[in-house]
């Protein structure tokens, strides 16, 4: 359920202009979340350093799913130019179901498990598949949703490899 999703992030108010998430020209927030292990982990060690790119993602998404290769092929491409980071929104999901998807599919990426809804909340997160992208001030300069979204561009103008 995208809606339920949805609804609980917003607390229930859905407007049309509150359905996209964190807004391009923004700053992306610094937050602290925790990966699997529960240890806590400073997006502040890459934002505003780096060029960042996070996805909001869950095992169930399809969607996410779609665009793992594709996450994949562009960290392959652009290394530790780019902090590309994995974040699941722990709906529906636990530490141990999250671990087995990760025996199925390889996720070269940091990865982070927002069982608290931090990150989720700070970056507006309207659904799973939700990509957002900042450059190495921590300007957010991309914001996208679905499994056929093009982020590949902006990522390699943030990266510095051009269109």
């Amino acid at each position: 359920g995208g809606l339920g999703f949805a609804l609980l992030l917003a607390g229930g108010s859905l407007n049309a202009q509150d359905d996209g998430g964190i807004r391009v020209g923004s700053r992306a927030p610094v937050v602290a979340v925790h990966d699997l292990d529960g240890q806590t982990v400073d997006l502040g060690q890459w934002i505003g350093r780096k060029p960042v790119l996070l996805q909001f993602w869950a095992t169930w998404c399809s969607n996410c799913e779609e665009l793992l290769p594709r996450l994949r092929a562009a960290k392959e491409q652009l290394g530790d130019r780019v902090e590309i980071v994995a974040v699941n929104v722990t709906v529906n999901q636990t530490p141990e179901r999250v671990r087995r998807f990760l025996t199925e599919h390889a996720m070269p990426f940091q990865l982070l498990y927002d069982d608290e809804g931090v990150s989720t909340r700070a970056y507006q997160a309207p659904a799973t598949s939700f990509i957002v992208i900042a450059d190495r001030t921590g300007t957010v300069v991309y914001t996208g949703l679905g499994g056929d979204q093009a982020f590949e561009p902006a990522l390699r103008r943030v990266a510095g490899m051009g269109d």
